[in-house]
């Protein structure tokens, strides 16, 4: 091999290289040129490609969520009760899964064919059958959507949203509710109330048709969680001890600190794909690096309430309390999610910090209400997602104030109402709480069967 041909070899290998690793390119004009050729090339096949492996990918990290509410759960709730938060956990996600499929989905999605109202004038009310995925095999002929992605990795990725809602009621009614009616309650949020609500915005609604935004969910899926457990939590009152009757309350520490903080990052984790994967394409330079720049505002409104909770805790009650930073956490992820793509880094983290302070104010505000929330789940997922529906209008131009406070309240409105009459007639029927004796037994102990901690009794 002569010196000439060396030379050509070694030019050939360093622009494959550049091809594949752009970024080691060090001559900008290289790069931008590499980067050029590589996107005239890129065909309608790949971009679906993509997008449908965004949704896949973030449907992933969003079920992995199911795993980081039940550890949360089992964290802070008493020993005697850690079995049953993670029963009502794998089965509130199979509820999901079945429901959304056999209802939810074409409700959410009805594709104008709204039986109540229609694409021009609002829909109302979606379409009623059973979700249904391509036929096996499929070209870029059979496709539902070419020019979007799958059905199947979009129902798979929409069903993670369902079922986070459901997980949300989970833990605010911890220890003091029976199985069976939180699992029917369950069936009727993600059958029927859940994806009602979401088609108003995400399915081309009337909510859609208003101007209202909410990118990920912040109102959609978290507050929707929260009224839920508002209405369930008021009908079925405290645990037993919880409040004296003289108003002062009585601490019912959680069973271990190490699985809540475990939850908490397994959440921190998972909102990755559900705040990233809900930008739904990743088939240009523009896409990628949109979801890029939302998982880190994500990343960056979780810091910011987590902090903001530390700072003020320490401040407050002279040491910093751990369960406050974790649902501060959580609280500025709810905050962002609203809308994740428009700010800054810093107005990111702003907005999350404001969901932290939300948090170390309102848990004691509902103690002083006796509305008993095990988990934090009201402040977290209602009050920070109301919060981060609102600061959408400070980073997103197209927002409008009066839209979006008039979007909150019709969704709360529907939400708390239709959850309040389910909680009512189970309450009538059959009744939300074990016997007393049962209650202070432990759940685990008097309807699961199966203790978490034998033996520690």
């Amino acid at each position: 091999m002569n010196f000439k041909t060396s030379k050509l070899l070694g030019a050939a290998a360093l622009a494959s290289l550049l091809i594949a690793l752009p970024a080691l390119g060090q001559d900008a004009g290289v790069a931008e040129e590499v980067v050029e050729t590589v996107s005239e090339g890129v065909s309608a096949d790949v971009v679906f490609i993509l997008n449908s492996f965004l949704m896949i990918f973030g449907g992933v990290l969003v079920m992995w969520m199911a795993a980081g509410f039940a550890m949360l759960e089992a964290g802070l709730v008493r020993t005697k009760n850690v079995s049953m938060q993670l029963l009502k956990n794998i089965s509130l996600f199979s509820i999901a899964a079945i429901f959304y499929y056999l209802i939810g989905y074409n409700l959410m999605y009805p594709l104008g064919n709204w039986t109540i109202g229609s694409d021009d004038t609002g829909g109302y009310l979606g379409a009623f059958g059973i979700g249904i995925l391509e036929a096996v095999g499929i070209t870029a002929d059979d496709a539902d959507d070419f020019g979007y992605a799958a059905t199947s990795s979009d129902f798979f990725f929409q069903v993670m949203f369902c079922a986070t809602t459901a997980s949300i009621v989970s833990g605010t009614l911890a220890e003091r509710i029976k199985i069976l009616p939180f699992l029917i309650f369950t069936v009727v949020l993600t059958g029927l109330i859940y994806p009602i609500q979401a088609s108003w915005k995400w399915g081309g609604g009337f909510l859609d048709a208003m101007g209202f935004l909410d990118f990920a969910g912040s109102t959609v899926v978290h507050s929707v969680g929260g009224w839920a457990a508002l209405a369930g939590a008021i009908l079925l009152g405290a645990r037993i001890g919880k409040y004296n009757a003289d108003g002062t309350v009585n601490a019912m520490p959680g069973s271990s600190m190490p699985l809540a903080a475990l939850g908490t990052f397994i959440l921190w984790m998972g909102w990755f794909g559900f705040n990233g994967a809900s930008q739904l394409a990743m088939g240009s330079v523009g896409d990628v690096a949109d979801v890029g720049r939302i998982m880190a505002n994500t990343n960056a409104g979780a810091a910011g309430g987590a902090i903001a909770a530390l700072i003020l805790t320490a401040i407050i009650y002279k040491k910093v309390d751990l369960t406050f930073v974790l649902n501060g956490a959580l609280a500025g992820l709810v905050s962002v999610t609203a809308e994740p793509l428009t700010p800054g880094l810093g107005t990111a983290t702003l907005i999350g910090a404001v969901g932290g302070v939300i948090v170390v104010f309102a848990v004691p505000l509902l103690d002083r209400l006796k509305i008993d929330d095990v988990v934090g789940a009201i402040p977290v997922h209602l009050l920070a997602g109301i919060w981060g529906t609102i600061a959408v209008i400070f980073s997103n131009s197209d927002a409008n104030l009066g839209v979006q406070l008039l979007s909150i309240v019709i969704v709360g409105i529907f939400t708390f109402v239709a959850s309040f009459i389910v909680w009512l007639i189970l309450k009538a029927t059959m009744g939300l709480r074990p016997s007393e004796d049962d209650e202070a037994l432990g759940l685990d102990k008097a309807e699961v069967g199966v203790e978490a901690y034998p033996e520690f009794r």
